[in-house]
């Protein structure tokens, strides 16, 4: 034996007694170890319970017995516990290694731990000291607790219960669902915040009527008149329920706002009272269209496309325009019937009608402060000049220019020298006429024969040019020529000799321009 494996000092191991401890010595010595050392141990006494036999030294690759079970909870178990029906000992507790691999491993690295010792009581029991038997013991009972805990943490005990933790998706997914609600319920307390709100920010205004209306409403356009102007109206009329949505609606169009007078029905479609405005319902009422410069037949002829009334009968309200307020030297409505668009109910007479344009001409000379019928039909003639003969730009110039001529002067002797007043009284549009044509006196519009104004107009002026003649501009010009047809441009001269001149530059332009001045 190696004097490792033996004890001396206590002599009370039995050499040939080597055998496991039976349960109930086992039973002893725990209840020994929880109870402590009695006031009958003293220093070098025997120890309270029989001594163990000394264990054989042990064989290679075996590992020792335990003193002790690897779990203190069998120490309050009695043998019947561990018997089987027959009261036969459980072979599953015959040898703790065998019953508790755990056991045996955790001693075999507890050996592994302690080279020194065969890890045996023999080798705990050495000198017999109260100390290194309580020592001894402790170590195996916490050996023996650590085994147990062991027991508890491995797979399939009752004693641990795991609860498994959402995995990653279902965690994504709820958030995402928390997200969506909080975000619909977002959505609706706007939604009905602004329910509320609208009454305060009049947002409750309706942007449109179903249309299509009904009933008659009558809009006048003035000149110059803006869309935001007409929209308003039509609001405050009660033709359109929004005048912002009704303004986007004829911006889409591409219009042109034209004057006139419009009949429109109440709580009409945004676009149907567009189409009233540009004349594309003209089924449902009368449209006339006359452009500025037209000459009173011209005029007649496009009334009556646009009203079905005949030529005929226009005629003879024509025929007779002291009917219409116009003094007794106008022998007609020549220079009256005011250019632009104009709508009508339909069926309306042709001569509430022809009125109407009569009107709108003589409006707009009592604005420029002419009054008197006699002074009108004075600058309405005027006017007709000025339209024909210059572009618009230079209006006031033309009319200025007119007005000097017909003041004493030594270079056109009172003569206005206009060929638009000769082709008038010809009938004809073309600027070129003959020498004996211009030498006629019989032709009362032959403005180079016969000194001062012609008789009367010679075609309808615009707004524009009625202004102009109201209020010309002041200068010293006694000629003008328009050199380029197209553009309209007008020069303008002092003496015979510089005009000449600008008359070449005009000669020049109609004959890069064949045709144009025919």
């Amino acid at each position: 034996m190696s004097p490792a494996n033996s004890d001396d000092a206590s002599g009370a191991h039995d050499a040939g007694a080597a055998r496991p401890l039976t349960r109930k010595e086992i039973r002893e010595r725990e209840k020994h170890l929880n109870d402590g050392p009695g006031p009958e141990l003293q220093e070098g006494a025997g120890p309270a319970v029989p001594p163990q036999p000394s264990a054989p030294p042990a064989t290679a690759g075996i590992p020792a017995v335990p003193d002790a079970l690897p779990s203190i909870q069998d120490a309050h178990h009695d043998d019947a516990a561990h018997s089987d029906q027959y009261g036969q000992p459980d072979p599953a507790y015959a040898d703790p290694a065998d019953r508790e691999p755990a056991y045996a491993v955790h001693h075999q690295q507890q050996a592994d731990a302690h080279p020194d010792s065969t890890y045996d009581d023999g080798a705990h029991h050495g000198a017999g000291s109260q100390h290194s038997g309580d020592h001894h013991d402790a170590h195996h009972l916490a050996d023996a607790q650590h085994a147990d805990e062991h027991h508890e943490l491995l797979p399939g005990s009752a004693a641990v219960q795991v609860v498994a933790k959402p995995s990653r998706k279902i965690r994504r997914r709820r958030r995402f669902l928390a997200l969506l609600i909080t975000l619909a319920v977002f959505v609706a307390a706007v939604a009905v915040g602004a329910q509320f709100l609208k009454p305060l920010l009049g947002s409750d205004q309706a942007a449109d009527f179903p249309g299509p209306g009904s009933g008659e409403v009558q809009v006048t356009v003035d000149n110059g008149e803006g869309t935001r102007s007409v929209a308003a109206d039509l609001e405050s009329k009660r033709v359109v329920a929004n005048a912002d949505t009704f303004l986007q609606a004829f911006a889409a169009s591409g219009g042109v706002l034209a004057p006139g007078d419009y009949t429109f029905k109440a709580e009409m479609k945004n676009t149907d009272a567009v189409d009233v405005l540009l004349g594309k319902s003209q089924a449902k009422v009368i449209y006339i269209a006359l452009s500025a410069g037209l000459r009173v037949g011209e005029s007649l002829q496009a009334i009556a496309d646009g009203s079905g009334v005949t030529v005929q009968q226009l005629q003879a309200f024509n025929n007779a325009p002291a009917q219409f307020g116009l003094p007794a030297t106008a022998k007609n409505l020549e220079g009256y019937l005011a250019p632009g668009e104009y709508r009508f109910p339909l069926g309306t007479p042709a001569k509430e009608i022809l009125q109407k344009l009569v009107s709108t001409t003589v409006d707009e000379l009592k604005s420029q402060g002419i009054t008197d019928p006699a002074k009108q039909y004075e600058a309405v003639t005027v006017a007709s000049i000025v339209q024909a003969e210059g572009g618009q730009a230079e209006y006031g110039d033309v009319a200025g220019a007119i007005y000097n001529r017909l003041k004493p002067n030594d270079q056109t002797g009172g003569f206005l020298q206009v060929d638009s007043a000769v082709t008038y009284g010809l009938g004809t549009k073309s600027f070129n006429f003959t020498d004996e044509e211009r030498k006629d006196k019989s032709n009362l519009y032959n403005t180079y024969a016969n000194p001062g104004l012609p008789p009367g107009p010679i075609g309808s002026p615009g707004k524009t040019a009625i202004d102009a003649a109201a209020k010309p501009k002041a200068n010293d010009y006694l000629y003008w020529v328009t050199v380029n047809l197209d553009t309209k441009e007008t020069k303008f001269s002092r003496t015979l000799a510089e005009h000449n001149v600008f008359v070449e530059q005009y000669n020049t332009w109609c004959m890069a321009n064949a045709g144009r001045c025919t």
